[in-house]
């Protein structure tokens, strides 16, 4: 589970001028391939913000997927930060093992009796191919070539130990002083020179661009990034990240299905929350349908559940309960609302399922637009059993004015064409809207009835019962 979001963290969030993204598990599924849809909004909406975006991967650049190069990113820091260029390929660093460490290592590999892997900046070949090494590194560098000679024809960045038959967890001491392992498979590791990481062809990057570790936000998930957390300014670690990992990070959250690189930048205020407004989709919405049959028509109330849980099991359980039958609507005034729920028709009673008043459940996605159901209450966190229906069909503002007072432009739209109460919005929750046109004649006829003092209808306006359709 994610932590929370605190604002030291927040503050950081302020400096960064660019992020670097892991690959697998981080940007990318390894198993099936999945990218969140939600990827291609998070680098869209950096790039337009004048925010640099960049790869960092144990991956070669012939290993990047194609959906990934299609993102733009503008730098690639590959193979753990020893192959590091530009979206154009220029290259802006490059660190090659030397050919007699490379033979050395060839050498101990044969000794030792494991597999090994030679990987040039473009290319990489195998010294023998088993399942185990095909299952290992297919979903990476689908059917690399067997070259046991690779290195006598190519500049090698690094290699891959394939530990099929005994466990390597460390190199002899003369390789150890100028190589270390970076595991990244149960059965393999990367071999790097022991100055390479993610974070030194990071700071290849940074150091181009004038810019400081403190401008630097990374996202990843495993091992190979954990100088790298050391090295940014800010650290968000993937759900699904290695435990020492998330030890690091600033911030975990949620895993990449969940849509966790965006779940982090919105909380960071890095890209712009997503709204999804109900209200402006009605024909998608598929949550419980209330029927309140009055004695003036009928009333059909979409109800939205994941907005306002709370409040709609509230409602929707009174409701079953009869509680609501019977129940006049004690309040109306035209081009305002009509408000009811109160047994005892007073305004002055009900209660809710939970014994006492409820929280507020105020939502950016839901608001008091003409139509839209929401809760009666005397002051924030006092909900009970009344409700009201907004039923003004005039604003004088334009969308525009609307817009500019921080409402999302759909929302704004509706307010200026449709008419509603703005000013209600984060004082009364917002937990359902009327669905067809039937519904709004029987509103505006309710609306238009005559009434006395404390504007109660003259005659009753009773609710005879209310019906429920599917469940919250």
């Amino acid at each position: 589970m994610e932590t929370n979001m605190d604002a030291k963290t927040r503050y950081k969030a302020k400096k960064i001028k660019i992020v670097f993204f892991d690959i697998d598990d981080t940007l990318r599924n390894v198993e099936t391939g999945y990218v969140p849809a939600s990827v291609t909004r998070v680098f869209s909406q950096l790039r337009e913000k004048g925010i640099y975006t960049a790869i960092a991967s144990g991956r070669g650049i012939f290993g990047v997927p194609e959906e990934i190069k299609a993102l733009q990113p503008d730098f690639y820091v590959t193979l753990n930060g020893s192959y590091v260029i530009d979206r154009k390929e220029n290259v802006i660093y490059e660190e090659r093992v030397p050919n007699p460490l490379v033979q050395d290592f060839i050498a101990w590999a044969k000794q030792v009796g494991i597999h090994y892997g030679l990987v040039g900046s473009h290319q990489a070949a195998l010294s023998d191919r088993t399942e185990e090494m095909s299952q290992a590194i297919d979903p990476i560098y689908p059917n690399l070539p067997v070259d046991p000679d690779f290195a006598t024809k190519h500049p090698i960045y690094q290699m891959w130990t394939f530990e099929t038959s005994k466990k390597i967890d460390a190199l002899p001491k003369a390789l150890g002083q100028e190589l270390r392992l970076v595991r990244w498979h149960p059965i393999s590791s990367d071999v790097v020179l022991d100055q390479q990481s993610k974070a030194h062809g990071v700071s290849k990057v940074v150091e181009k661009l004038g810019f400081k570790p403190e401008n630097v936000l990374t996202f990843g998930d495993g091992l190979n990034d954990l100088e790298l957390f050391d090295y940014a300014g800010l650290a968000i670690a993937m759900g699904n990240a290695q435990d020492a990992l998330k030890a690091k990070a600033d911030y975990v959250t949620k895993k990449l299905e969940e849509d966790g690189i965006l779940h982090a930048l919105e909380e960071l205020k890095m890209v712009e929350k997503e709204l999804h407004l109900p209200q402006t989709k009605m024909d998608q919405e598929t949550g419980p349908i209330a029927t309140i049959h009055t004695n003036y028509g009928d009333l059909k109330i979409r109800l939205f559940p994941d907005q306002a849980p709370k409040t709609v099991a509230n409602f929707i359980a009174l409701a079953k309960d009869g509680y609501y039958n019977g129940v006049i609507f004690h309040r109306i005034i035209k081009d305002f609302m009509i408000q009811g729920g109160d047994p005892t028709g007073t305004g002055m009673g009900g209660e809710s399922i939970y014994g006492e008043s409820f929280e507020d459940e105020f939502s950016e996605e839901l608001y008091n637009i003409r139509g839209a159901l929401s809760m009666a209450n005397a002051g924030p966190n006092t909900n009970g059993s009344q409700f009201f229906i907004v039923q003004n069909q005039h604003l004088p503002y334009s969308k525009k004015e609307i817009a500019r007072g921080g409402w999302p432009e759909a929302i704004a739209e509706i307010y200026a064409e449709e008419g509603g109460t703005p000013h209600l919005d984060r004082r009364h929750t917002v937990f359902g809207q009327l669905m067809d046109e039937v519904s709004y004649q029987v509103l505006d006829t309710i609306a238009a009835v005559e009434t006395g003092a404390m504007d109660k209808p003259k005659e009753d306006v009773v609710m005879e019962s209310i019906d429920i359709e599917g469940e919250a």
